[in-house]
């Protein structure tokens, strides 16, 4: 799975189980501040994205997750 395809799923996600506005999702949407998920929606994203991966989460590498982007640029490698 590309970044394209990874963006896609996890956009569908907050917008599917989050009830998000699907034109706060970009890239450049902060989770907490523009999308408003605190860390504990954080962690049911990442359960819902979970499927989609093949490698195991750390849960280390989210300490630094601010973005969308931030988290299409962690979770790709593990859909390799």
């Amino acid at each position: 799975m590309d970044k394209n395809e990874l963006y896609s799923k996890i956009k569908e996600v907050l917008v599917n189980d989050f009830d998000i506005d699907e034109a706060l999702i970009t890239p450049q949407a902060s989770i907490e501040e523009d999308l408003e998920l605190d860390s504990i929606d954080s962690v049911e994203m990442i359960v819902k994205i979970k499927p989609f991966l093949n490698s195991k989460i750390e849960p280390a590498a989210f300490k630094s997750v601010k973005t969308v982007q931030d988290v299409v640029d962690i979770l790709e490698p593990l859909t390799k």
